[in-house]
């Protein structure tokens, strides 16, 4: 079994090489950077001459074209901002000794986040299983532009050890990531028909703040807890809100067009 850590880049100059030190063990490490402005591609170049560069458009295509680099069929996929923990580098390890045959063809990993100084252990961040060692030749990548995510055929295996993820630094970029994901968020349901109406603004961003701080626990994490369950619910609305203004402006254009 020879592995790919394959990373997806862009100004992660303070981030990139705690990333890469947690997976050089594996047979290569791939990163891909979309044209980053900070030092992430010389500090990358210190660990790995494999440094590919593509435009960002969305995660899908960032993600297949990182695939189409590693050399390897066996994928481990980390973002800058996580880390792998000496367990689960050795729970990939020990698939070695395993039949080749009887090997599914992903495995999902749990991830614990870190959340403005504290451990999210509730709140719908965790435990966050997610497929991110998986089989190239046996997988493809959903037609999702937002948390993108790899199929594979057959049922995965989950691995023990965790990632670390050192999420959100500060409430600046907490608010500005929620920003630029509602807007992709919002463009890719609209295109599959979806509109926004009185009650996606008067009862779904609630019902979002019930489900995280409650239904999910929330309050068992602290303040950070309170903070993600408002900043779930300002998600919500600013995504119906993105939606509203796009078939405000088509609903426009055919106006003009009728005219």
């Amino acid at each position: 079994m020879k592995i790919s850590a394959k990373i997806i880049v862009f100004n992660e100059e303070d981030n990139i090489a705690g990333a890469c030190e947690t997976v050089e063990w594996a047979d290569e490490i791939v990163i891909v950077d979309s044209y980053s402005t900070d030092g992430t591609v010389e500090v990358a170049r210190g660990f790995t001459d494999k440094i590919f560069f593509n435009e960002f458009i969305n995660f899908k295509l960032q993600h297949e074209f990182a695939d189409s680099k590693t050399s390897n069929d066996w994928v481990l996929w980390i973002d800058a901002d996580e880390r792998v923990t000496p367990e689960l580098r050795d729970s990939i390890l020990a698939l070695r000794d395993r039949d080749p045959e009887d090997l599914p063809n992903g495995f999902l990993i749990g991830r614990k986040p870190w959340y403005m100084g504290r451990w999210i252990r509730h709140s719908g961040w965790y435990p966050d299983r997610v497929m991110r060692f998986y089989r190239k030749s046996a997988s493809r990548w959903g037609d999702h532009i937002v948390h993108e995510s790899v199929k594979i055929e057959g049922r995965p295996e989950t691995l023990g050890g965790e990632l670390l993820h050192f999420t959100r630094r500060n409430l600046r970029e907490h608010h500005d990531v929620i920003a630029k994901y509602s807007g992709l968020a919002a463009a890719f349901r609209y295109e599959k028909g979806a509109r926004a109406g009185w009650g996606d603004f008067v009862f779904k961003p609630p019902a979002a703040f019930v489900e995280s701080y409650f239904f999910k626990l929330g309050f068992l994490d602290g303040l950070q807890g309170l903070l993600i369950a408002y900043f779930r619910s300002y998600s919500v609305f600013l995504r119906s809100a993105f939606i509203w203004e796009k078939q405000r402006a088509d609903e426009g254009s055919d106006e003009e067009g009728r005219e």
